[in-house]
């Protein structure tokens, strides 16, 4: 049986961000006071200016990190686990209520098109003191897919 070859397709802005639109499951990565790795698992969508945007809350971890230092990763999953995924790097900038209302707009309409009542929409985020992660990419991996080395897969099926 034919082994799965793991893959690496080098993209350009434009590829990333075609990549990223249509998957919503992320894992963001922020850095803690203490210099050590904080993840977290959100759901996130691109901004009209091709911005990755998490919606998340004053308090958070995510959100304290990222005020202190802007430096920010999001590894973009799809849907299938063992499918492609992308590592994008950023500075991330971080908006609170009542400044983040129109960006947690955009967030929504980026992972679920328009809702049927923006006013309820604006109040519930006001209600729940919403704050919005942006985050601007400077680079990116390849996007990627799991599997064996090439070299490794034609041993193991020459075997």
């Amino acid at each position: 049986m034919a082994r799965t070859v793991s893959t690496n397709t080098t993209v350009d802005r434009d590829g990333m961000l075609d990549f990223v639109r249509p998957r919503h499951r992320m894992l963001v990565a922020t850095t803690r006071a203490d210099g050590r790795p904080q993840m977290s698992p959100v759901s996130g969508g691109v901004d009209d200016l091709g911005r990755i945007v998490i919606s998340t809350y004053p308090g958070r971890a995510k959100t304290r990190n990222a005020e202190r230092r802007s430096a920010a990763s999001v590894l973009v999953l799809s849907d299938d686990w063992n499918d492609a995924w992308i590592q994008v790097d950023g500075d991330a900038e971080v908006l609170h209520m009542p400044e983040a209302a129109d960006a947690l707009v955009d967030y929504y309409r980026s992972i679920s098109g328009e809702h049927p009542d923006w006013q309820e929409y604006r109040a519930a985020m006001a209600i729940q003191n919403k704050s919005l992660l942006r985050i601007t990419p400077t680079r990116w991996s390849p996007i990627s897919t799991g599997g064996f080395p090439a070299d490794v897969a034609a041993r193991l099926d020459g075997a």
